[in-house]
């Protein structure tokens, strides 16, 4: 049985993390053989790529940063996605191409086109069986970042527009990928969250 790849999207400070472990939890606990991975990282080649991209004490050209992302990407892909999902595992992804289509592609102004053509060759054309979006307004997700207490990375030094344009993509990514994507409200609790997120798999968890 092939595996399922579930990715997990949103601005930052809209509470990924806190998702995917919760439902890492539940699906372990249902039996299902499940990992949590991230990007960009996940696999040693691709973590040291991360540390690169998020170091704000580098200038990163826009066209340097998608091609870096989407070179994290295939190496995940290459090493721990394609054959997880072969051995019928399922993955709960921090991320995946629709975050590069929102930050680089709007975000950026490079084009969504653009950045979804490099992302197929990096990816080998592998799509989510489920994309879970965690809808906030860039405000109330700048203001949970605050409040976490960390310095902010090179992309979250970015002004107020650039976040702007990143959730108006998301909406719009959403709106023609219905099927696939499915927005949750994320200024809801953890475990409400949780709960709209399971709606959003029941079908795959009952398939």
């Amino acid at each position: 049985m092939h595996g399922r790849l579930i990715t997990i999207e949103g601005l930052d400070g809209a509470g990924k993390t806190t998702l995917a472990r919760g439902l890492l939890d539940v699906l372990r606990a249902r039996g299902v053989d499940a990992e949590l991975l991230r990007e960009p990282g996940g696999v040693a080649a691709a973590e040291r790529i991360r540390t690169l991209v998020k170091d704000p004490e580098l200038h990163v050209a826009p066209r340097a940063e998608a091609l870096l992302y989407a070179a994290a990407r295939a190496q995940l892909v290459e090493e721990a996605l394609a054959p997880a999902l072969a051995a019928g595992r399922w993955i709960l992804l921090d991320r995946f191409v629709d975050s590069s289509l929102a930050y680089q592609g709007a975000g950026r102004s490079l084009g969504i086109e653009a950045v979804a053509a490099i992302n197929a060759f990096a990816t080998g054309g592998l799509r989510p069986d489920r994309t879970l979006l965690l809808r906030i307004d860039p405000a109330l997700g700048r203001a949970r970042q605050d409040g976490r207490g960390e310095a902010p990375d090179r992309l979250e030094r970015e002004a107020d527009d650039f976040f702007a344009r990143i959730a108006a993509a998301y909406d719009e990514l959403a709106a023609a990928a219905p099927e696939r994507i499915r927005t949750l409200d994320a200024s809801a609790d953890a475990p409400a969250v949780l709960a709209q997120a399971l709606a959003a798999l029941a079908d795959l968890l009952d398939g």
